[in-house]
């Protein structure tokens, strides 16, 4: 194995409810509900779990959700797209905590 995660255990998620069955169970039902198709479809769904897995930097679940992606007919340039809007949300809320280094800098030169 070369990486820190491997690929292979993503096929093992489903093993973390050995420890607590009902409470698996429960989670799967509402991961399952979440996913469904609603207000919002499965393939804009797949977006946003893709961009998420960027924001969040789950190597799993960007697995997951290229593969859904891909299989609910998003392409690859949206694909691309979406990874850029996390991106973009992510390196804005980095810069915005420049508020609070700004307000202990102006505090402490008081």
């Amino acid at each position: 194995m070369d990486s820190y995660y491997n690929p292979l255990d993503l096929d093992k998620f489903a093993e973390i409810g050995k420890g607590n069955k009902e409470l698996w169970e429960k989670f799967s039902a509402w991961y399952g509900a979440v996913f469904a198709d609603g207000l919002l479809s499965k393939r804009e769904k797949a977006l946003i779990a893709l961009a998420v897995s960027h924001a969040v930097q789950c190597p799993y679940c960007i697995d997951a959700y290229s593969q859904e992606g891909l299989q609910t007919g998003c392409s690859v340039e949206e694909m691309t797209e979406a990874v850029h809007v996390a991106a973009a949300i992510r390196g804005g809320a980095s810069m915005v905590h420049g508020v609070q280094m700004r307000n202990v800098v102006e505090k402490l030169s008081m």
